[in-house]
């Protein structure tokens, strides 16, 4: 005997669907924001602005792909491209030498703050506005519970 598939109902096929557009959608949209306002694309720009909240505005690699969501090979190619514009640069960790550091340069940072604005006023403009006051507090909530459940021994504390 076989278990019958626990299906959607049409509650939760609704949800579903909402959620896999906004998956889709609101990264491309962040990305041609960043592209069209400050020449990087979002990627880039969450790698950056992770390291200008870091201790001395460095990060091993493979702690900064695991907190921007990209594979080592993904921020490998990113870091490289932010390298060639004088925004990042890579040296051994002093502290063990098998790992590399990424450390944001001044210009990297002048370039964070300077994309910050509008990065901040597009998040606002495509997730917190339309929201009322208390549905950003379910939001956190909605996505620490699913993240939780795809991620239970991740870094960071939603």
């Amino acid at each position: 005997m076989t278990d019958e598939p626990r299906w959607l109902s049409a509650d939760e096929q609704k949800a579903w669907k909402a959620l896999v557009a906004t998956l889709v959608r609101l990264p491309a949209a962040l990305d041609a924001q960043m592209q069209r306002d400050a020449g990087i694309s979002h990627f880039e720009y969450v790698i950056m602005a992770a390291l200008s909240d870091a201790p001395d505005r460095q990060l091993r690699m493979s702690l900064l792909a695991r907190m921007s969501e990209g594979s080592l090979p993904r921020l490998s190619q990113a870091i490289g491209r932010l390298e060639k514009r004088g925004w990042v640069r890579r040296a051994p960790d002093p502290g063990d030498g098998r790992y590399t550091l990424a450390i944001l340069t001044g210009d990297g940072m002048d370039k964070v703050v300077a994309s910050a604005p509008g990065h901040v006023e597009e998040v606002r403009r495509l997730v917190f506005d339309p929201l009322t006051k208390t549905q950003p507090k379910q939001l956190h909530d909605i996505c620490g519970r699913i993240m939780r459940t795809v991620d239970p021994d991740g870094p960071f504390n939603l």
